[in-house]
């Protein structure tokens, strides 16, 4: 799959929740804002997630009651109506790209169709690793299946280390080559194509439907689990499977 096809398949099915549920001809605003660290995941105990360090910033859609959110490093305030941004350019447009896709998470909210959409906040980072983790020791062998980590996130990387061979790729060169855990941040493009190919379970960032490197880790021939609230909407549109405990850790 090609980004390209991605974003259109994505779009047609923003258009068709439109047509079935009667919203195309609707005057509904949809406010989008860029929220702050703190907004965004409160007070954590570790201070390096990439939201703190200022290498993502989240963007928030609110659509009738419901809320939805995306991670990108575009960010943007937008206000207008569902039709508007069904039509929105977001194949070379990142800007518009966050507000659809946060608005996609609000939308399939809204009709109860999508669960987990805002992020866990304050101790819920911790938590939800936790939480990860068991899940892990529970449907895979702990010590032997060989797990990689798709995104920089530090309080998975503390809980999964040391109980699975382990491996992380990540984009920011910040991150690329730090260890953290004992485990050394490895270069998400260079290092990619053999780290998929050592994994026997990749876990992913939902983020990277944010850039559409997204394309990257679908449709492979081993399991991948993706994570966080970016991917909320569009994770059952891709036949994808996620993991969240969102709802079991809120704050």
């Amino acid at each position: 799959m090609t980004v390209k096809i991605l974003f259109d398949h994505l779009q047609k099915e923003f258009k068709d929740l439109l047509i079935t549920h009667h919203l195309s001809d609707e005057t509904i605003n949809v406010s989008t804002k860029s929220l702050t660290p703190e907004e965004a995941i409160g007070v954590t105990k570790r201070k390096d997630f990439p939201i703190l360090t200022g290498s993502e910033v989240m963007v928030q859609a609110k659509y009738k009651d419901s809320y939805g959110q995306a991670f990108t490093d575009a960010p943007i305030l937008f206000q207008g109506t569902l039709e508007e941004i069904s039509n929105l350019d977001i194949h070379e447009n990142a800007y518009n790209r966050s507000i659809f896709i946060a608005t996609l998470n609000a939308l399939k909210s809204e009709l109860k169709q999508t669960d987990n959409v805002i992020h866990c906040r304050n101790d819920g980072p911790e938590l939800c690793a936790k939480h990860i983790l068991s899940h892990l020791e529970k449907e895979y062998v702990p010590h032997q299946t060989k797990i990689l980590l798709v995104g920089y996130q530090p309080s998975m990387i503390g809980q999964i280390s040391g109980n699975f061979p382990f491996r992380v790729l990540d984009l920011n060169p910040q991150n690329i080559g730090a260890v953290k855990d004992g485990v050394t941040i490895e270069h998400g493009i260079d290092d990619m194509k053999e780290a998929i190919e050592w994994a026997d379970l990749i876990l992913c960032t939902g983020s990277t439907l944010s850039n559409g490197s997204i394309v990257d880790y679908i449709n492979l021939d081993k399991e991948v689990l993706f994570f966080g609230t970016t991917i909320s909407g569009s994770a059952d549109l891709l036949n994808a499977k996620r993991i969240c405990f969102a709802d079991v850790v809120a704050q």
